[in-house]
């Protein structure tokens, strides 16, 4: 596939691959059509921060890295975080409880939206309504009402929004999308995918600071629309073990893997799921399982099969393999390997029960038909590479695609519409636990059936 090629199917950038190593292992680079240059004073991009939790930090720290983006202003419902952020970014960093004050500010061009789910919908519509661009946390939705009101803010307000699920935007999963595409590895079948986290941190077991109170936290102003409790540290600094406020391991995890499959194989969604699973060990409260299975049926002519697992007792791990009639491809350890194992096309021989001499005549008459050198050669099986480099971030060049759309008004790689889809369908699964059944979906019209 040409970059040419690449561009048209929403592809931001072509890669460059140098062979390496035992010359079955290729090593991506990204290849820019010229070196970059330098942003003006015109073109530097003013953001702010709604939600300074871990990933909210960890997003900012990454955008600011892209050339010309400066941070100035960060709000969050926690004192401690609002302190740190004037550690992190310099004491001039504006905070506040209240992103209203930050959405009123006419020197803010965008914002980062890292708060609990509950809150994305109405931060983004916000946002934009304010004139602001958005980059948006995934899961996008926490609801199923929430998608449309953001795809028709988005479209009337003319804003540029991002969902944060970065591998679309990975040098690896670009090359895996021009790899399938190819027909590497045949026609699709099957794709099976994992991600699972065996520590407490990766369980959402995350650290509440004792000086938490209703003087150091803006308890009502982070329930927002949920439930009314009085106040809970475990909620306010671990609210992903809670429906009220997060979507669960589908929301957090699966989400990235149908937006891998979706940018890959170009699918728009399932058209059925079903989800099973349980609480297994984090039996601490929390009200969402910490073991899921997800099966899911494609109208392009695949299946999708997914698991999270926080309790499997070995590495933490990520990974999708995308089966095809004549080989795998699969994603892990930063890079993709291609396994090409051509499908046998002449019907196979079962003659060992029958007597030597019908063996004979059936295996000569076998052998005339199909020879076992086939007039163009035999098909070679053939394994193959393509490793990112060791330091390689997709968060940054997600972001760098997103500030790059902010300064063209071009699309992005991952707008609202893509992000629903993808969250749409991960959240099927929580639907399907929930009421132990199968549920519809309708991936074009992006609806419960």
């Amino acid at each position: 596939m040409t970059a040419g090629s690449l561009a048209a199917v929403g592809v931001p950038a072509a890669l460059a691959q140098a062979r390496v190593g035992d010359g079955n292992t290729f090593m991506l680079e990204s290849q820019e059509s010229e070196p970059q240059k330098p942003v003006s004073a015109n073109d530097h991009i003013q953001i702010a921060l709604i939600g300074a939790g871990g990933q909210g930090q960890f997003d900012t720290k990454t955008a600011v890295q892209v050339p010309g983006v400066k941070l100035v202003a960060v709000a969050d419902c926690y004192n401690g975080r609002l302190e740190h952020s004037k550690e992190i970014w310099g004491q001039d960093t504006f905070t506040t409880r209240d992103y209203a004050e930050i959405l009123a500010r006419r020197d803010i061009d965008a914002v980062i939206i890292g708060t609990p789910d509950h809150w994305h919908k109405q931060a983004a519509v916000d946002a934009m309504k304010a004139g602001k661009d958005v980059y948006c946390e995934k899961p996008m939705i926490h609801l199923y009402s929430d998608g449309p009101e953001m795809i028709e803010t988005a479209r009337s307000t003319k804003r540029i929004i991002q969902i944060g699920s970065q591998r679309v935007s990975s040098m690896i999963y670009i090359k895996a999308k021009e790899l399938l595409a190819s027909g590497i590895i045949g026609e699709l079948n099957m794709v099976t995918a994992h991600w699972d986290r065996n520590s407490a941190v990766g369980a959402w077991d995350y650290t509440v600071p004792p000086d938490a109170s209703t003087e150091t936290c803006d308890w009502p102003r982070f329930l927002g629309t949920a439930p009314k409790i009085p106040f809970n540290g475990e909620h306010f600094f671990q609210w992903r073990k809670w429906k009220a406020y997060g979507s669960g391991v589908a929301g957090d995890l699966f989400v990235h893997l149908f937006s891998g499959t979706h940018f890959i194989t170009g699918a728009k969604g399932p058209t059925r799921a079903m989800a099973t699973g349980g609480l297994r060990f984090w039996k601490d409260g929390r009200n969402v399982p910490d073991v899921m299975l997800g099966l899911f049926d494609y109208p392009e002519g695949f299946n999708l099969s997914l698991r999270v697992n926080f309790v499997d007792g070995g590495e933490e791990s990520e990974g999708l393999i995308f089966t095809g009639s004549e080989g795998t491809l699969e994603i892990g350890g930063n890079g993709v390997t291609v396994t090409r194992v051509p499908q046998q096309k002449e019907p196979g021989l079962m003659i060992g029960t029958f007597t030597n001499a019908m063996q004979q005549q059936i295996t000569a008459a076998y052998r005339e038909k199909y020879p076992e050198v086939h007039p163009s050669g035999p098909i070679p099986e053939r394994m193959e590479r393509y490793q990112a480099p060791h330091d390689y971030s997709d968060s940054y060049d997600h972001f760098k695609n997103f500030f790059a759309s902010v300064r063209s008004r071009q699309p992005v790689v991952e707008d609202a519409v893509f992000g629903f889809r993808a969250a749409g369908a991960a959240l099927l699964s929580n639907l399907s636990y929930d009421k132990g059944t199968v549920v519809h979906w309708d991936p074009e019209a992006m609806k419960l059936v």
